[in-house]
């Protein structure tokens, strides 16, 4: 019960005050859109680059941890396509923005939060090495899975769907700031040491970027509605929120990660869909409704959930 009251209440208390505002009217869409903006595009960004700028590469870098974490995330996307495909009989581009929901975690905005507060700054370590892939590896796959869906019949080159996904992706301004930030990394270990006044306001910005986004998170789900088919928003719930940690759970111990890596690991997969997976639907105009009522439902659901999770890790 602690772990409910001290840990996951004050994160889900700050999205609760965004979408408090926006029911209220305290503020306008314009002035949330601003806000989730500012810390997308901005705030964001800077808070991966500082992370990745200063992470050892070649200490953190476990392949078993990532292996735990993206073969949960891969097979969660697999089964949200087959099932949305085959069960619920929705076209090909519906199943793939469905499987996307239940592939992208909301690593970021409610996953760093959760784990600091559960464990201490320390252990966001194995967060962040997860989180620097992240965005580009599954961007990347939900993009060139869409892409090709789109270009059959279409007789499109090989090249051309690929270089429309990279694309995608490198337009990212979460992707940016990881890129900047393996790019300063670099340069450190180069010897490379820029001044402190530039830390300083990178500092700065980042402590603004969790807050802001939270905040706006809850402003932006008060504009969802919990419509469209209940078996596919059950499905992604599934997805998101069991499948995808309990996969990367099991991995975890075969692989006998470390306790602090099995945190971060199973915590990261354990969060729902993020705003990103309703992005992605309506980049290509699929699946939006269903897209935009699991990720208000799964956030909700994950109250719960995450606490179970946080019970069962050392």
């Amino acid at each position: 019960m602690t772990a409910l009251f001290d840990v996951i209440l004050p994160v889900f208390l700050v999205v609760g005050f965004g979408y408090l505002v926006c029911w209220r009217k305290w503020l306008t869409e314009v002035a949330v859109d601003g806000v989730m903006r500012f810390a997308q595009n901005f705030a964001l960004p800077v808070l991966l680059f500082s992370a990745i700028a200063r992470l050892d590469l070649g200490a953190n870098y476990n392949p078993l941890l990532l292996l735990a974490f993206y073969c949960g995330a891969i097979l969660s996307f697999l089964l949200g396509v087959a099932l949305a495909r085959y069960w619920l009989k929705r076209p090909v581009e519906d199943a793939i923005a469905i499987g996307f929901v239940c592939l992208f975690s909301n690593s970021l905005l409610l996953g760093v939060p959760i784990t600091e507060r559960a464990y201490g700054a320390e252990a966001l370590v194995g967060n962040f090495t997860i989180i620097s892939i992240h965005s580009p590896l599954l961007y990347t796959f939900g993009i060139t899975a869409m892409e090709f869906a789109r270009a059959q019949g279409q007789n499109l080159p090989l090249g051309r769907v690929a270089l429309r996904a990279l694309s995608g992706v490198l337009h990212t301004p979460l992707v940016i700031g990881i890129l900047c930030g393996f790019a300063m990394n670099l340069m450190g270990l180069a010897g490379l040491v820029m001044p402190d006044g530039f830390w300083a306001a990178v500092t700065m910005m980042s402590s603004a970027a969790l807050p802001a986004a939270l905040f706006g998170l809850g402003g932006i789900l008060y504009r969802y509605r919990p419509e469209g088919e209940m078996r596919a928003i059950a499905l992604c719930c599934f997805g998101s929120l069991l499948l995808h940690p309990a996969v990367t759970f099991g991995l975890g111990k075969l692989f006998a990660l470390s306790i602090a890596e099995m945190r971060s690991a199973v915590v990261t997969a354990a969060m729902p869909p993020g705003v990103n997976a309703y992005l992605f639907a309506a980049l290509y105009g699929v699946a939006k409704r269903v897209s935009a009522s699991a990720v208000l439902v799964a956030t909700g659901l994950s109250i719960l959930t995450v606490w179970f999770w946080l019970g069962a890790l050392p």
